[in-house]
């Protein structure tokens, strides 16, 4: 065993060197590092619970406003196992209150350090927790309605909530409370964030789709679909639920039924590349 397993490898935003320097400059350096440590601890602990489900990890990127873990497991891994990478990091929080006590009850750090910190870590626990995509909020509730939906519709859902809710909270801070700058940017910076990944909705699910073929999705059951002859195989795919193998029942006029396995879709979609022919064309030629 190597250190470096248990070592993520960390990349800093560029914009986020500005702001390091900036903070030299403006006299809030010990602010800005308090938070970029508690963000750090947050990540880790997404890192150390990913790295017991052995999961593929490329490292972990600080930026302006938080940090993100890069993995290739999303939408393949078992969902237990997401919602558990996910919740690992706002766990941590629990940890640095534990610490920051201990810090507070041996007079180690001055208090005002510990107030600081204290602060921050309440304020980027609550926040993080938030509905909103990619927080982890977002990240759990996406989780929770793809067990429940089909993974495209859950998540084109969560993400269009994300873009809706922020655009309503940037409107009233505007308009109706007090306005703070840092509040207005975090929420703006999400609403990008958002927007980009409203544009990337069909890459995402075509990846989605991709490892499904080749096989490196998780599968513990199966659940039949019924469609009409005439739709397109992506139509098809767009009923596809995480965790589920899929029997598909095709009608045809005159109430005829016949099936087709998922597996030999995404073999007509990606290998012949049938884009536009109606899945009853596909079934009568494989059953023929």
């Amino acid at each position: 065993m190597t250190l470096r397993r248990f070592i993520p490898v960390i990349h800093i935003h560029p914009i986020l060197l500005i702001f390091i320097i900036v903070s030299f400059l403006t006299g809030t350096f010990i602010e800005l590092m308090i938070i970029l440590g508690i963000v750090l601890f947050h990540e880790f602990g997404h890192f150390i619970m990913a790295k017991v489900f052995k999961w593929r990890i490329r490292g972990i990127m600080l930026w302006v406003f938080g940090g993100v873990m890069d993995t290739d497991e999303n939408g393949t891994s078992p969902l237990s196992e997401e919602i558990m990478v996910t919740i690992a990091g706002p766990f941590q929080h629990l940890f640095i209150y534990v610490l920051l006590l201990f810090l507070s009850a041996n007079s180690i750090v001055p208090s005002s350090i510990i107030e600081l910190a204290f602060f921050y870590n309440s304020a980027i626990l609550l926040f993080n927790l938030l509905p909103l995509w990619p927080l982890d909020g977002g990240k759990l509730l996406f989780q929770i309605l793809s067990a429940l939906l089909p993974y495209r519709k859950a998540y084109d859902f969560v993400i269009i909530f994300s873009i809706c809710t922020c655009i309503i909270f940037l409107v009233v801070q505007l308009l109706f409370i007090p306005f703070t700058l840092s509040a207005f940017m975090l929420f703006l910076f999400l609403l990008v964030e958002n927007r980009s990944d409203w544009k990337q909705r069909y890459y995402v699910f075509m990846r989605f789709l991709l490892r499904r073929y080749h096989g490196e999705s998780y599968i513990k059951g199966v659940r039949p679909i019924e469609v009409s002859h005439h739709i397109f195989l992506m139509d098809v795919f767009s009923n596809f639920y995480r965790e589920k193998r899929h029997s598909i029942y095709v009608t045809f006029p005159g109430n005829i039924r016949e099936s087709i396995d998922e597996m030999d879709c995404l073999h007509s979609y990606f290998h012949e590349r049938n884009y536009s022919k109606p899945i009853g064309e596909i079934t009568s030629h494989l059953s023929g």
